[in-house]
């Protein structure tokens, strides 16, 4: 099944390993998730999953380049549980979650800033992004990018599964946000458009679709897409590239070609870990010595499929996030405008103060954004974005009616049950969850109002008890019988 050209060059390229290489595409892919830390600790996830039967202790193994990732078996259906929806993990393939841990890394031995703007510039369908947004536990700016419009949808839809309260979602070219946002991000991944050789055991599509020159096609866009990314990135910033290929002209290949071309940036070396490679010098367009500290995963090596990361810093020392906003003017309205009545959203504090704790309001306070009858929560310090096409501004808090407001499903995904003043607490192997996730009411005792429905201590969504019924508000378009 595998193309005669790809097979060729991967011999030439990996002599005695190529037996071992081809090898792995007999062997089962490896599956796995990553868990969202900004709902549950790895120690409680684990806890959790083993007693709602997500996988069990034989197959719910460790990543070891991802701190939050574990493998699954074949057996299990972890995206067919109450977990999934509420957004309690991700599922991700375990060698793609290795470029969002590199870029996370400390910069100079500083760990993250509370003022950082992140970029990750081609996004869909999500899993490096809501990985990102973990490692930020809502502090500094998220920018998700994604130049398909339906991909876009699908990523935007993933962080709000996610409960990402600081993330913005665009539909644009690279070209477009780099005249936005010059030397503005001080971390970007770049995880780009590839002719997907590493995928093939997982997509057998990809192999059809594989060609010669749709390889130099690739290469041809990602310098494109890196010059781009390069203008964004402010001194002192690091771009992580990263692709899911062998083949050199899109690793090596476009990371020496990328140093020709902005003399600015160098290689900050990789350490490869737990059966990571090295990059090979010989590989680049010029055979520089720093493209050994760029990384590829190979899948005859390790539990993974394959992948390729490169650092790239700009010259100029730790970045100063707060530098690159000073002459960018900032978006929204303020929380003293929004609570004046007939000009803000007076109907949403006091939805907050009668649904949410006192210690929780100010997590869900702070500068908005309205478009008709929807309310955002932006980011804080979240530039102008006028004329860009963004999907998302922020956290969607709700619809604002006439004298009530109508809190969202991404709200609720967004709060920690012991934020919310009243839950209905579901279990997960219990029939009650299965129904409300397939849009049941359901009888229920207590005060009438709005309540934060959980699953094992998760936010799953809303209902609103009146009458001694529970009526469910879980979205239509989501719902789904699991």
């Amino acid at each position: 099944m595998l193309p005669q050209d790809f097979l060729d060059r991967m011999s030439d390229m990996l002599g005695e390993e190529y037996p071992a290489f081809l090898e792995s595409y007999d062997a089962p892919r490896h599956k796995a998730l990553r868990v969202n830390t900004l709902k549950a600790d790895r120690a409680r996830f684990i806890k959790d999953a083993l007693a709602a039967h997500v996988a069990t202790e034989e197959t719910l193994l460790p990543v070891l380049w991802a701190e939050s990732g574990f493998y699954y078996g074949a057996e299990d259906a972890p995206g067919r549980h109450p977990y999934h929806e509420a957004g309690v993990y991700y599922i991700q393939e375990p060698s793609a979650m290795a470029p969002a841990e590199f870029l996370m890394r400390p910069v100079d031995g500083q760990e993250f800033c509370e003022d950082e703007r992140i970029l990750d510039l081609c996004a869909a369908p999500g899993g490096k992004s809501t990985q990102i947004a973990a490692r930020m536990q809502g502090r500094g700016i998220l920018v998700c990018n994604e130049i398909h419009p339906a991909r876009a949808k699908i990523l935007s839809e993933n962080i709000e599964r996610m409960g990402i309260v600081n993330a913005m979602v665009t539909n644009e070219t690279p070209q477009r946000l780099a005249e936005q946002f010059p030397g503005y991000f001080t971390r970007i991944l770049v995880d780009a458009p590839c002719s997907g050789e590493g995928m093939f055991r997982k997509n057998e599509d990809a192999c059809g679709e594989w060609s010669l020159s749709n390889v130099e096609l690739c290469a041809r866009r990602q310098d494109e897409i890196l010059d781009c990314a390069a203008e964004m990135l402010a001194p002192g910033g690091r771009l992580l590239y990263s692709t899911c290929t062998f083949a050199p002209a899109e690793n090596e290949g476009s990371v020496s070609r990328f140093l020709l071309r902005h003399p600015e940036f160098y290689i900050e070396p990789l350490t490869p870990v737990n059966g990571m490679r090295g990059g090979v010098p010989e590989w680049g367009e010029r055979p520089l010595p720093e493209l050994s500290g760029t990384i590829r995963l190979w899948p005859h090596c390790l539990a993974g499929e394959g992948h390729y990361l490169a650092s790239l810093r700009r010259e100029g020392g730790v970045p100063d996030a707060a530098a690159a906003c000073r002459n960018m003017q900032e978006q929204g309205i303020s929380e003293r405008d929004c609570r004046t009545p007939g000009r803000g959203c007076v109907e949403y504090f006091d939805f907050l103060k009668e649904t949410l704790t006192a210690e929780a309001v100010g997590r869900f306070t702070g500068k908005y954004l309205k478009f008709g009858e929807q309310l955002y929560l932006i980011p804080q310090g979240m530039p102008a974005v006028k004329g860009l096409k963004v999907l998302r501004p922020g956290l969607h808090l709700g619809t604002v009616k006439k004298n009530r407001f109508e809190p969202s499903h991404a709200l609720a995904l967004a709060l920690l049950p012991e934020e919310a003043r009243h839950t209905v607490r579901l279990s997960a192997d219990g029939r009650r969850i299965r129904a409300y996730l397939n849009g049941e009411t359901f009888p229920c005792e207590g005060e009438k109002g709005w309540y934060l429905v959980t699953v094992d201590g998760y936010g799953a969504g809303w209902g609103k008890l009146a009458g001694g019924i529970m009526k469910n508000h879980y979205p239509r378009g989501l719902r789904k019988q699991i």
